[in-house]
């Protein structure tokens, strides 16, 4: 009961990573509050944790800061924010249009910053912040250039507001997953393509298979908890040993 009566406000918790770390958030006893696009499953989360639900796009600075306040005004100052919300993307440096660029950069970057920004006001002093990168972001993979520069922008947002956050006792630290099996590798594709990509992707990890959104999840809930009291700033690899064993 690590967080009980804490509020958490997970910004991107209706799927995936964000729908993991919130069942084991609202286990531990957090006072939750999820943010994400799709209104079904948003609801779905949302039944299945207790949690208050807000639509909204990261992408859309505005629906941010309207989602933000809400959420504050009906439970009090946040205790931990974890901004997790993104979209993937891949396309060689030839192909990559300016469209498909500021796609990607203005919910993973762009977006994520913002809602970092407008959450500042109204969280607590000596709470945490959890935001989720990416080790591409690191690792040099084709096709990746575009996710990969917004995740490394990400990195420096987190390592400059844990610093200037420091005079209030708020941390900030970033979790970088490598192969996760999440909906957002599976989305829009066929069983037998998802059966290769697992395999592909299973293959360059160290440990021999995908990790698990709820093993990403528990790294979260760590850097957000007073166990990590002494940790700000970092940038925590749960990727299998795919940067530090290859």
């Amino acid at each position: 009961m690590r967080f009980e009566d804490k509020v958490v406000v997970i910004l991107g918790g209706n799927a995936g990573i964000g729908l993991a770390a919130a069942r084991l958030f609202a286990a531990e006893g957090a006072r939750l509050a999820l943010t994400g696009r799709n209104a079904q499953t948003l609801a779905a989360a949302g039944a299945e944790t207790g949690a208050l639900i807000r639509v909204a796009d990261i992408g859309d600075p505005a629906q941010s800061a309207t989602v933000l306040g809400e959420i504050a005004d009906a439970m009090g100052p946040i205790d931990v924010l974890f901004c997790n919300a993104g979209v993937g993307g891949f396309a060689p440096v030839a192909d990559v249009t300016e469209a498909f660029w500021d796609t990607i950069h203005a919910v993973n970057l762009r977006g994520a910053f913002f809602a970092l920004q407008q959450a500042l006001p109204l969280m607590r002093d000596g709470g945490a912040i959890v935001v989720t990168g990416s080790i591409g972001s690191v690792a040099a993979v084709p096709g990746n250039v575009a996710y990969a520069a917004a995740k490394a922008g990400l990195r420096a947002v987190v390592r400059i507001v844990a610093k200037e956050m420091l005079p209030r006792r708020i941390r900030v630290n970033m979790i970088s997953p490598g192969p996760t099996d999440t909906e957002i590798f599976k989305r829009d594709a066929p069983e037998a393509q998802i059966a290769v990509m697992r395999a592909m992707l299973s293959d360059v990890v160290p440990i021999g298979r995908m990790g698990e959104a709820g093993e990403v999840a528990r790294a979260a809930l760590f850097l957000a908890s007073a166990e990590a009291s002494f940790i700000n700033g970092v940038d925590l690899y749960v990727d299998g040993g795919c940067l530090e064993l290859r």
